[in-house]
């Protein structure tokens, strides 16, 4: 892990010294006054856990948790301000049953089972291991799946529901009624099943809860849904009937392709993840009942979301994904969506952000890390604690450009009203670096960013966000690297390596803006080592929030970038 981090600062550096031409691009002061209409919190990206395979990941009991999942949650819960969004449902939880009396967690009802679609018996202890996750890592809010399945007996959907506020209280942030019903008719669960159909079923299930004599588990708003995705469209299903029912999100899931027949040149092609082109078509699916929720003040989730649907190609553990994921989370905030989660599931499935050495030892030792779990330390770092609005710059007219291999966006902190960050994409395949050209604004005078890179776009394990990977226990090894800038008359300039991505705060040094996360996020394992004094600066100090000073941390001044790694020290001075 040593050799292969040095080995990737050193190609970094590399590219830095053999940038192009800079690329100029237009940062407005303000962003547009359509997309001041969506102002997205940092907890904007959260993790959603398939319930089939959720004991194997989380282990069988409250004190069972495995440390390197703790690690992994409390990577991302520590760079927001807000609860981390955590999911559990998909087509498992669709179809299984919650037993109050059931002493072990989860139960495997059919082992012949499509393994899209595993349903389980799961008991109390399910929701015992969520709070304990909560206690230990921090505030989450979790959101759970009801089955719509069989509505005309939907005694067990009630239960759970009252199981579920009773146990997580707060903590409970949504129930989703129903995963996928648009696929009920095609995948034979409900044979001719309509949207009128689905209406009239969540106007029973509704009613039943509501008049439930073991008590109203709908007393405060809860619900979600349709979470459809594929084969109707939101705003039918909304001016439909859904719209007369108190739903607190309206949600969708969705995949650019699928690999449910099997692998062939669409689901292993890995140039359709690398064209900028293709995000906004895919954040654009379902717009007009987007923009029919925006209306009527419906905040709306994607609530899953991946590269290939029906367990990833084997090109879904790339570090395209993650240059791709990040890429697709910034456009969902573009078109209106409140937040967004990317799905993981059972053991060896490509696109997962996590696994366990073996489904039955995730408390040892050995985890692998997929390359989409880099997007979420991303995403955390990128959107402030006090809101922002995301908007595409179109850089190098990426957005209809099928040759672009650059992208970016703004980043308009305090609501919209403060330019606070940009984000820069470079995902050619070429070992070389595009040098972006930061606007020359009044307002700009200093400038820092951390990078994401990998050797390759078909790289799988040498990744570093900010000159860290992760771990075997999910713990964040190597110290942060940041990287920063006085602009002067000249402007700043930053270079990103081929393939990777830079997240650029805009004065950071400023009092008003937002301060990178600093230290170390996990909670067990690592160690990382002290920093050394640079020009009277030091890495010493406690963890923090999006820039309180931190431990273990790499801090870089005057122009200069400092790498400081588990072994050495390298200075590098930019010219």
């Amino acid at each position: 892990m040593r050799t292969g981090l040095f080995l990737l600062i050193s190609a970094v550096l590399f590219s830095l010294a053999n940038a192009a031409t800079p690329i100029q691009f237009t940062l407005p002061d303000k962003p547009p006054a359509v997309a001041l209409q969506n102002v997205v919190q940092d907890n904007f990206l959260g993790i959603s856990f398939e319930l089939s395979s959720f004991n194997t990941i989380w282990g069988e009991t409250p004190d069972g948790i495995p440390h390197a999942l703790l690690n992994y949650l409390s990577n991302i819960r520590a760079r927001i301000s807000k609860p981390l969004r955590l999911r559990v449902g998909g087509n498992a939880m669709d179809g299984s049953t919650y037993v109050p009396a059931q002493s072990n967690m989860i139960t495997l009802t059919n082992p012949n089972a499509n393994i899209n679609a595993v349903p389980v018996d799961f008991g109390p202890i399910f929701f015992d291991v969520l709070n304990k996750a909560y206690d230990g890592v921090g505030s989450m809010m979790f959101t759970i799946g009801l089955s719509m399945q069989n509505p005309a007996n939907d005694s067990n959907v009630v239960l759970l529901a009252q199981a579920a506020t009773q146990k997580l209280g707060n903590r409970l942030d949504a129930m989703l009624l129903g995963n996928e019903p648009d696929l009920y008719s095609g995948h034979g669960t409900t044979p001719g099943y309509t949207i009128p159909d689905y209406i009239t079923d969540v106007k029973k299930i509704v009613t039943d809860m509501k008049t439930s004599p073991a008590g109203n588990p709908l007393n405060r708003t809860l619900l979600g849904g349709p979470t459809i995705c594929c084969g109707w469209d939101l705003d039918q299903i909304i001016k439909g009937g859904l719209e007369d029912y108190p739903y607190k999100y309206y949600t969708l899931q969705h995949y650019p392709t699928h690999i449910c027949a099997g692998p062939n040149a669409v689901n292993t092609n890995i140039s359709y993840f690398l064209s900028h082109m293709n995000v906004p078509v895919f954040a654009s699916w379902n717009i007009q009942g987007i923009n029919d929720a925006k209306l009527a003040n419906v905040p709306v989730l994607l609530t899953e979301y991946n590269s290939v649907s029906c367990g990833g190609s084997n090109i879904s553990d790339t570090f395209a994904m993650s240059l791709w994921a990040v890429d697709i989370a910034l456009q969902l905030a573009t078109h209106n969506f409140s937040g967004a989660y990317l799905h993981t599931r059972e053991f060896n499935v490509t696109y997962n952000l996590f696994d366990p050495p073996s489904p039955t030892s995730p408390t040892s030792p050995g985890w692998s890390t997929g390359s989409p779990y880099y997007t979420e330390l991303v995403l955390a770092e990128t959107i402030s604690s006090t809101g922002s609005v995301i908007v595409d710059l179109n850089v190098n007219n990426s957005i209809t450009s099928p040759g672009a291999s650059v992208a970016g966006y703004g980043v308009y902190d305090k609501a919209g009203q403060k330019q606070g960050k940009v984000v820069l994409f470079n995902f050619a395949n070429d070992g070389q670096g595009e040098t972006f050209q930061i606007p020359k604004s009044a307002g700009i005078t200093s400038i820092g960013y951390r990078l994401l890179v990998a050797p390759s776009v078909y790289e799988r394990t040498n990744i570093s966000w900010a000159g860290q990977t992760v771990g075997p226990l999910g713990e964040l090894e190597g110290v942060q690297v940041t990287t920063y800038q006085d602009c002067g008359s000249g402007g700043c300039a930053v270079t990103v390596p081929g393939p990777g991505l830079a997240l650029v705060y805009l004065n950071p040094k400023s009092g008003d803006s937002d301060k990178f996360f600093v230290g170390n996020s996990s909670l067990y394992g690592y160690v990382p080592p002290p920093a050394p004094s640079v020009n009277g600066t030091s890495g010493s100090g406690s963890g923090g929030l999006k820039g309180a000073a931190g431990r273990g941390c790499g801090l870089v001044d005057g122009g200069r970038m400092v790498v400081m790694g588990l072994m050495s020290v390298l200075v590098v001075f930019l010219v």
